[in-house]
């Protein structure tokens, strides 16, 4: 399985960045969908997550902000980032926990990471 970002970049505080994640390979069911990020000299930290049910939960930081979505049809999903600010600046990657058949476990899979830069 292959997770694959695209929509980060520079941005001015104030600003919106719309990120996509889109899933390949052999997948029977992606139970849950988010976006983690790290920012220089911090940790990874959860940004946003939500399940094929579409329960969603966000990080106190982000939230009223940012919005997560999914397309299950596509192995979609996305992070509409408004109101950016300067600590909004990280790399954010995308994270799925996929099933490839009915009676496979379900494993974690990550993306390569997209640069987000908020200038102030």
């Amino acid at each position: 399985v292959l997770l694959v970002e695209s929509g980060g970049g520079l941005v001015q505080a104030g600003g919106s960045l719309r990120l996509s994640c889109s899933a390949s390979g052999t997948i029977y069911s992606i139970p849950a969908m988010g976006w983690y990020r790290q920012g220089p000299g911090k940790e990874r930290e959860l940004v946003a997550g939500i399940t094929s049910a579409e329960r969603k939960n966000y990080a106190d930081s982000v939230k009223g902000r940012f919005t997560i979505s999914r397309d299950n049809g596509k192995n979609t999903v996305y992070l509409q980032m408004n109101s950016l600010k300067p600590e909004d600046t990280a790399v954010y990657y995308c994270n799925a926990d996929v099933r490839s058949s009915r009676w496979n476990y379900v494993m974690e899979y990550w993306g390569k990471g997209t640069l987000v830069t908020v200038s102030s």
